[in-house]
């Protein structure tokens, strides 16, 4: 079983090690199949009353139906610490909000990332923080640009579609330079931004981040990357279905979404502000 992403590789090995401890291969139609230690005779039969073989329990594959799923209560889960953040932290805490989901939502997400198991409870937890973070950043800026937010939302979204189209049209396809390549622009950015965070906490201005003329283009390379970034959550989506992960994995690809979705929606809601002008 071989990918070339490393995420699905380290999944699909621990997908290895469940199936030689027992449980089963996708059978035909994604029906489950039997674990390497029962395999039923042929003419094995039950007396079940529907003259049907029984088969033992066993841990069933991941579809594209559980991302869905997964992924929308994520976002539920999301969307409801965001509004409670709106709603229930006063102005005067916003940063405090804001700085410590940051800190506490990119832990969970370098632990989640780089796990070689799905947790469902660190992604559960990841959501709720991320919300605290979201609303708190979308809270201030709001309050700075009323009905920013609201348009926000409705670009990343339609942005989203979009790629959800062109992917399923096969017009954009996650070919493995594609991938190589999108990596290592996202880790560039994720740099630069780690880089520019930590020189502004020193006074140190870089431009990046102050509605100038190079943050606005700025924003735009994370915009069309973030949104590319979706094309890799749905190959790796379509593999890990191939591959017959468990269905807990389904939290993970659902959790690579949402960090797309997130992502997106910040530099939008950023890069709209920069075009508000201060009151």
């Amino acid at each position: 079983m071989k990918t070339s992403n490393p995420v699905l590789s380290r999944f699909g090995q621990a997908a290895e090690r469940e199936r030689a401890a027992g449980y089963a291969q996708p059978g035909p139609y994604g029906q489950p199949g039997y674990p390497q230690q029962y395999q039923p005779h042929p003419q094995q039969q039950y007396a079940t009353g529907y003259d049907s073989p029984v088969t033992p329990a066993t841990a069933a594959p991941m579809t594209l139906d559980d991302v869905v799923v997964k992924t929308v209560t994520m976002l539920a889960i999301l969307g409801g610490a965001a509004a409670a953040t709106w709603v229930l932290v006063p102005d005067q805490l916003l940063g405090a909000a804001w700085l410590g989901g940051a800190v506490i939502g990119l832990v969970l997400g370098l632990v989640i990332s780089f796990s070689r198991m799905a947790n469902p409870a660190l992604v559960v937890a990841y959501s709720i923080i991320e919300g605290v973070f979201v609303g708190a950043v979308s809270k201030f800026f709001d309050n700075r640009y009323p009905g920013i937010v609201l348009q926000a939302v409705v670009a990343t979204f339609g942005v989203f579609f979009v790629m959800t189209m062109l992917y399923k049209a096969r017009v954009i396809r996650a070919t493995p330079k594609f991938t190589k390549i999108m990596v290592a622009i996202m880790g560039g950015l994720f740099a630069a931004m780690l880089i520019n965070l930590v020189l502004s906490l020193f006074g140190v201005n870089t431009h990046l981040r102050d509605g100038s003329g190079l943050a606005i283009v700025f924003s735009l390379v994370c915009i069309v990357v973030a949104s590319l970034s979706f094309v890799l959550n749905f190959a790796n989506i379509e593999e890990g279905v191939r591959m017959g992960l468990p269905q807990r994995y389904a939290w993970t690809a659902a959790f690579g979404i949402v960090v797309g979705l997130v992502w997106l929606y910040l530099e939008v809601l950023r890069l709209l502000s920069y075009f508000q002008g201060d009151d």
